[in-house]
């Protein structure tokens, strides 16, 4: 099962780094589902930034820095996967 956790708002390439705004909670060591109309894949979070500081956990209504292993575009829709 998967749950909408939140949107891509921007995508720097150089760095590999989403812009995301969410609309539920997002941790460390989570699996997430990125998908767009051309986007489409899974991966561990191994690094989120909020003001350019680390941080384990993001709530609601934030906006963060994810590091993405792939590239990404605006309006892509990030999904935590639930067991």
């Amino acid at each position: 099962m998967e749950v909408l956790v939140g949107k891509v708002i921007n995508y720097y390439r150089t760095i590999g780094v989403a812009s995301i705004k969410l609309n539920d909670c997002l941790e460390l060591g989570r699996q997430i589902h990125i998908k767009g109309h051309t986007t489409d894949f899974e991966q561990v979070v191994e690094s989120l930034q909020v003001k350019h500081r680390h941080v384990t956990s993001v709530s609601a209504g934030e906006v963060a820095g994810l590091k993405v292993n792939d590239y990404v575009r605006k309006h892509d829709c990030i999904f935590r996967v639930e067991d």
